[in-house]
């Protein structure tokens, strides 16, 4: 199980709890998806593709991750089918592994919404009593398209965003 893996579940989860994000934007209509299907951007030398975990909101860690690792690996390969790339509600873009820190990630029409996801990093974390200790931090970014999804809502995302990968626990319950 990867920091991806545990990403896709938490989205998924707080998608399910804010299912005002979980929209997309067409026909100059907004459409809001019952099912949580999450985009994963995979880099390809011929260019990106966006493997869709469905229901990633009913779905167990382990059952997520193994779904993660069939579609990169069929990505990779070329074989993924039409129906395993379309029909995204959200998507993730993770550039952490290439220790980048923090970017903004292009919203994959229709969808309102896209998180990107930066490299983690070892940052001093103030105790409290005043001290310090070692933590791990990631940023993540969400951008939104304003007709349909306002800073507040997506804050209120990112909220419950936050506390579920800082208590990666809530997501087994």
């Amino acid at each position: 199980v990867s920091v991806n893996d545990v990403l896709v579940a938490a989205v998924g989860n707080a998608l399910r709890r804010h299912p005002e994000i979980n929209v997309s934007w067409g026909a100059d209509a907004i459409t809001r998806h019952s099912n949580v299907d999450i985009g994963i951007a995979v880099a390809l030398p011929q260019g990106l593709i966006t493997p869709v975990v469905r229901g990633a909101d009913t779905r167990s860690l382990s059952s997520i991750a193994n779904e993660v690792r069939g579609l990169a690996t069929r990505a990779r390969e070329g074989k993924l089918a039409p129906e395993e790339y379309t029909g995204g509600t959200f998507t993730i873009s993770n550039l952490g592994m290439m220790d980048i820190e923090h970017f903004t990630a292009i919203i994959n029409p229709p969808e309102a919404a896209i998180l990107a996801v930066g490299a983690m990093a070892m940052v001093p974390v103030a105790q409290p009593d005043g001290s310090f200790r070692a933590g791990a931090r990631m940023t993540v970014t969400m951008t939104c398209d304003h007709r349909v999804i306002d800073g507040a809502m997506g804050a209120a995302f990112l909220q419950t965003l936050r506390k579920l990968v800082e208590s990666p626990v809530l997501l087994l319950a």
